[in-house]
């Protein structure tokens, strides 16, 4: 969208100046001035154009503004689940502990108990083999002939009967125990499985969210950088814009000048000149700045390089090169410090391009003469060194720099 609104915009917007050239010479025609008119005319719908394009980009930004709003509130949502299912899993965490240790406990009580019981059987079953082997008489008999009465033999009788039925429901006792603690065992270690599932569930779900979330911080970052990318162009529209008003200005002025020197046919009017560095050459072109030439046009670091390069140290005036209107004095984040002037040579429309300028000596819609001094070597934006960057396109500036051509077949160096 930027490349082709720039590309329209431009078109239209260097003719302006051009004129002026024809106006000190007295070269310019009713003809020239009808051309002026139809420029002003194309620079307006190129300017409609424009504007449109920055509508355009507002609405993009505020659509992406509000998908950024939505990713937003589900992020929240998202953080706020895994919040939760982070405190879940703690609590599964202290839960399992507790069982772990429970389970830990009830062991140590079942093997104690097992023990006892062992040590009763043992008892137990030594009784019982000594009864076997005496078929139960011996014990009658023993307990008969140490009783001191037939009275005393029963209760003796009776004693014995008592502790092996107590014997036997210690040991009834007993296993009703063991069964029960058995039984809590399973219960809780089924308990543990329990919770470790849904320990692992809780962790496959937080893998989920935690998933889901990076996609969302991804596709906010996607449209932070889409925002960004539309701001800038359009920034660069709005410029683009700015640069087609100043046109546009320069044009009326020049269609103002034009008629009043038509009106004032006859008189004569001598070309201003100053004296400035570099001297002024003869012929329509002079050389902008002096210095030494460190790169000309064409590709260059695989890029299209529209222009040349004057290097040189201290403070270097720079000159126009030629009679013009300013088109635009402003600050741009490439070109920094920079100075578009409009020209007109024989009916022909040329724009010049002064780039990186440390500083500039004239505004926008200023008329300049061909050596005036209008800024010093600088720089400022994307420059690598203090040079001057010079363009000259015939026709309108563009933002593709289609119209580029050579100034070193124009311009003395």
């Amino acid at each position: 969208m930027k490349k082709s609104l720039l590309t329209l915009s431009f078109t239209a917007v260097v003719g302006i100046g051009s004129f002026f050239t024809g106006i000190n010479n007295h070269t310019v025609s009713a003809a020239n001035l009808q051309d002026l008119q139809s420029k002003k005319d194309e620079i307006q719908q190129n300017r409609s154009g424009v504007e449109s394009g920055i509508s355009q980009a507002e609405q993009e930004i505020n659509r992406l503004k509000t998908e950024q709003e939505k990713v937003n509130s589900e992020i929240k949502r998202l953080d706020m689940t895994i919040s939760d299912t982070n405190e879940k899993i703690r609590n599964k965490n202290t839960e399992i502990t507790e069982t772990q240790k429970e389970i830990e406990k009830l062991n140590t009580e079942i093997a104690v108990l097992q023990e006892r019981i062992q040590k009763r059987d043992e008892m137990l079953k030594e009784r019982a083999r000594a009864f076997q082997e005496t078929g139960g008489s011996v014990n009658y008999l023993d307990v008969l002939l140490g009783s001191q009465s037939f009275g005393d033999f029963v209760d003796r009788v009776g004693a014995v009967a008592t502790i092996i039925e107590a014997d036997k429901d210690l040991i009834r006792q007993h296993l009703e125990d063991k069964n029960l603690l058995e039984t809590k065992q399973v219960e809780v270690e089924k308990e543990l499985t329990n919770l470790q599932q849904m320990l692992s569930d809780l962790e496959t779900i937080k893998m989920q969210l935690d998933s889901q979330k990076a996609e969302k911080d991804k596709l906010m970052e996607t449209l932070k950088s889409e925002v960004a990318n539309i701001e800038s162009e359009k920034l660069n529209l709005e410029e683009e814009k700015a640069v087609l008003t100043a046109q546009e200005a320069a044009i009326q002025k020049a269609v103002d000048l034009e008629q009043k020197r038509q009106a004032e046919s006859g008189s004569s009017s001598s070309m201003n000149e100053s004296v400035s560095t570099p001297a002024v050459s003869s012929g329509v072109w002079t050389k902008p700045a002096e210095g030494r030439l460190t790169s000309k046009l064409g590709q260059r670091w695989n890029k299209f390089h529209a222009g040349i390069d004057i290097a040189n140290s201290a403070d270097v005036p720079i000159v126009a090169a030629a009679d013009g209107v300013v088109i635009r004095s402003d600050y741009s984040s490439s070109y920094g410090n920079v100075i578009y002037i409009s020209h007109s040579i024989s009916g022909q429309t040329f724009t010049t391009v002064y780039a990186h300028m440390d500083s500039r000596k004239v505004g926008s819609g200023d008329t300049v003469s061909k050596g005036q001094q209008i800024g010093i070597m600088g720089n400022t934006g994307q420059s690598f060194g203090q040079h001057l960057h010079f363009e000259l396109h015939k026709g309108s500036w563009n933002a593709s720099k289609s119209n580029a051509i050579n100034p070193l077949d124009y311009i003395p160096m």
